[in-house]
């Protein structure tokens, strides 16, 4: 029987409905928006409308930070460790044996039940598999220096797995107050002999003084992964986010996508957090002390009123091993960008390294012929 307009099939697990036409799965579809049956077609929308994602609701941090958040903003879920990457991955209630999604290692998962916080909200993918795939080959086909075979190996091998990242953000209001100096640079003349000629040059010099003050921000959405799967250099590489289209978490938007649980614990991304605040609050210290050099001896900063949620930030990942070692590809399901490791030619570099050596031996030998 077929359910009512805009009706929510029954799940059959946290992330998995059943079709209302058919009882087969649905999976959310990035370019309709709805749960589609890739069985008999069916669909359901799922969307919520600007007005709800104005009330995506901010957590206390110093509730949390005291275990005193309600319980209705607690889960209990069934992760994966995996144990050669650390990586935390949901599985279904009757899944016991995958490859880890971020290394394709084959792990075998554990039965026990995770407590964390419920995420809030969550950034639906916007990118299709076949879309994903067609960035990553674009990425492939760019990368210089690169093993003969590789894109035909790596394209072959994996297909692409949507996963859901874990996303702390941060809102605080701060005020700081600044000692340093202000540089002024002004120049001297000197007269300079060089070679029996006589010249004048202007030596820059920097005249210094003492200044005090305060600057005031309020920062918004402060973004820090909370995953340890991907390295430093993965994680700026997938930026920037448009956290504007975060949706309240609703379980339809994982249909037929994994998510990964948070290994770092709000109180480590809180840290995280406080660090990139602490950059832009510099930033502003030197703007607001002007001139043209600036000295910072020392900043204090009060933060009040500091809130945080848990989101879900949407990935594509392709991991294969090339010759005995591991590497990924990530695409950014949001906005398209790649980021990702590879395997390096040696041979390619060598004759690049030599090639350049040649060329500039004929320049060199070229400039003694003209003299």
């Amino acid at each position: 029987m077929a359910t009512g307009e805009g009706a929510i099939a029954a799940p059959v697990d946290e992330h998995r409905f059943a079709c209302a036409q058919c009882g087969a799965t649905y999976r959310f579809d990035p370019e309709s928006g709805a749960l589609v049956c890739a069985h008999c077609g069916d669909r359901q929308p799922i969307r919520s409308g600007p007005w709800t994602r104005a009330r995506l609701k901010e957590l206390d941090f110093d509730a949390a930070s005291a275990q005193d958040l309600p319980d209705a903003e607690m889960e209990e879920t069934r992760v994966l460790s995996c144990p050669n990457c650390a990586a935390q991955v949901a599985f279904d209630a009757d899944l016991h044996a995958r490859d880890c999604p971020f290394c394709a290692t084959p792990v075998v998962t554990d039965t026990g039940m995770h407590r964390h916080v419920k995420p809030r909200g969550v950034l639906p993918f916007a990118l299709n598999e076949e879309a994903a795939r067609a960035a990553m080959r674009a990425w492939l086909d760019s990368l210089w220096f690169a093993p003969d075979g590789l894109q035909q190996y790596a394209r072959k091998r994996r297909a692409m797995q949507g996963i859901y990242l874990p996303y702390w953000t941060f809102d605080a209001d701060t005020a700081s107050r600044y000692t340093g100096e202000r540089g002024i640079v002004y120049y001297e003349t000197h007269v300079v002999r060089r070679n029996g000629k006589t010249s004048r040059v202007q030596i820059p010099k920097v005249r210094w003084r003492r200044v005090s003050g305060r600057v005031a921000r309020l920062f918004d959405d402060v973004l820090v992964i909370a995953s340890h799967s991907l390295r430093d250099h993965e994680a700026n590489g997938l930026a920037p986010w448009d956290l504007r289209a975060l949706e309240p978490y609703r379980p339809e938007f994982l249909a037929g996508f994994r998510a990964e649980g948070y290994a770092v614990v709000l109180p480590e991304g809180y840290e995280a957090a406080r660090r990139q605040m602490a950059g832009v609050i510099e930033r502003d210290v030197r703007f607001d002390i002007g001139g043209d050099r600036q000295r910072i001896h020392a900043i204090e900063t009060d933060i009040r009123n500091v809130t945080f949620k848990h989101i879900l930030l949407p990935v594509c990942l392709a991991a294969y091993r090339y010759r005995g070692a591991t590497y990924r590809v990530v695409v950014n399901a949001q906005t398209g960008r790649v980021t990702g490791e590879r395997p390096w030619s040696r041979i390619k570099i060598a004759m690049a390294v030599l090639l350049g050596l040649l060329v500039a031996a004929a320049g060199g030998y070229l400039m003694a012929l003209a003299q």
